[in-house]
């Protein structure tokens, strides 16, 4: 049986590398992926990057897929840190689905609640580590690392490690 995923992206400015590397070695490991996001048509990436969307966030159905990944970028908080996504974080959650966030967006898992307890690790500049607090305030156990799996629910901190993320979400769903 086919495995797939769904990569949710910011509709205006999410972050290239963190949705193009995975989802070239999902694609090449056999995963087919689909992508949604707050808006349908184009989404355009912080470099550029085109995605076409698939679907509407709201339009998920977890059931469906073995992973929802939620990629970072600058939008990703503007546009997908809403009442929305929590609603699939936690149907997907309640599903014992994979659940993955890059970057910044781990802070959506977060506000989502479903970190309590659980390690996890973010995006953060030297001027701004509030995304860890965000982390630490909902429960999660923060990890300064590049990876954190704990269970079923993959953070990464970052574009430099999205090949890393991918690679481990592949082993989590074929496992």
């Amino acid at each position: 049986m086919t495995k797939s995923i769904v990569m949710i992206v910011a509709f205006r400015d999410f972050r290239d590398e963190e949705y193009f590397i995975p989802k070239e070695i999902f694609e090449k490991s056999g995963i087919k992926v689909k992508t949604a996001s707050a808006e349908k048509g184009t989404a355009l990436g912080n470099d550029g990057g085109e995605a076409e969307v698939d679907f509407l966030l709201t339009e998920i159905n977890p059931a469906k897929f073995d992973a929802i990944i939620f990629v970072g970028g600058s939008g990703a908080l503007k546009f997908l840190d809403n009442e929305n996504s929590y609603n699939l974080i936690n149907d997907a959650f309640s599903k014992d689905k994979i659940l993955a966030a890059i970057c910044i967006a781990p802070v959506i898992l977060a506000n989502a609640g479903v970190l309590r307890g659980k390690k996890a690790t973010v995006w953060y500049s030297a001027v701004d580590k509030s995304a860890i607090r965000i982390l630490k305030d909902s429960g999660a156990i923060y990890e300064n690392e590049d990876l954190a799996i704990d269970g079923k629910i993959i953070t990464a901190s970052g574009a430099h490690v999205a090949g890393k993320f991918a690679e481990n979400i592949v082993k989590l769903i074929n496992a």
